[in-house]
């Protein structure tokens, strides 16, 4: 079985003037055994010293902008090729293919633009392309914080509690309606959004003023890879409450490693 978690473990796990969370981070990490693992905010962590005390291989996408992204691999899975998304993202994306027993499993992990609709709307198309494109075997999965939400409605008034400075973030230039474009332009790739019923990601008790109850993680796959779907949940427990403002997301695969030759 194949456990891929994403989860956004807010300023490489160490408050500025706070609370140092990276114990609590590996702890979780640690538990929830993933064999890949999208992580982001990855902002002052030693990235290559933290995988190896967590048991994995760290493929890095470093920002010009924002903080750097990384998918975190168990060396039991073998990595056939990495490399990050060369395009102008507010953050990173970074792209791994993993060998498996039904062929190359491409996985893509990515943190879009919090502030803008537009951008992360662009930066979707960017992140499908690379998903889609090198999916030879049809097995592909995108895995992040989009910082948005999903267009199938109902969002109108948790995005309203919101505080005016961050319920733009939410909102499409008139004001009114509600920003889901991100991810529509995902699932019109022919993606298939799996967290769909593991309900909201942020905020936890750590903090988070500028969410209200919403999922803004996401793993997105094709239907090749859908079908092989075990399981799919937000990982909430006492370590989880604390150890960021968002819950990892969590999936299961029917997958192996491949077999020696």
């Amino acid at each position: 079985m194949l456990r891929v978690m994403t989860w956004n473990i807010r300023t490489g796990g160490r408050d500025r003037g706070g609370a140092d969370r990276r114990e609590l981070v590996a702890r979780v990490i640690a538990r929830q055994r993933p064999d890949v693992l999208a992580v982001q905010e990855l902002g002052g962590l030693d990235v290559d010293g933290f995988a190896a005390g967590v048991g994995l291989r760290p493929y890095l996408a470093r920002s010009w902008l924002g903080q750097p992204v990384a998918l975190l691999v168990r060396p039991s899975w073998p990595v056939l090729a990495a490399a990050p998304v060369r395009r102008p993202f507010h953050h990173a994306a970074q792209r791994v293919v993993v060998g498996t027993d039904a062929g190359a499993l491409t996985v893509l992990g990515t943190h879009l633009d919090p502030y803008s609709g537009t951008r992360r709307l662009v930066e979707a198309g960017w992140v499908a392309g690379a998903a889609l494109r090198r999916s030879r075997d049809g097995l592909a999965l995108l895995a992040g914080d989009l910082n948005t939400l999903d267009p199938y409605g109902g969002h109108a008034d948790r995005v309203g509690r919101l505080p005016p400075a961050y319920r733009r973030r939410h909102l499409r230039r008139d004001g009114r309606t509600v920003e889901t474009r991100a991810v529509a332009r995902l699932l019109a790739a022919g993606l298939v959004d799996l967290g769909v019923s593991a309900g909201p990601t942020v905020p936890t008790a750590h903090g988070g003023a500028e969410f209200a109850d919403m999922r803004l993680d996401y793993l997105l796959a094709t239907p090749t890879l859908a079908a092989r779907l075990r399981a799919a949940r937000v990982v909430r427990d006492p370590d989880t409450e604390h150890a960021s403002d968002h819950y990892p997301l969590l999936a299961e695969f029917a997958l192996t490693p491949p077999l020696p030759r």
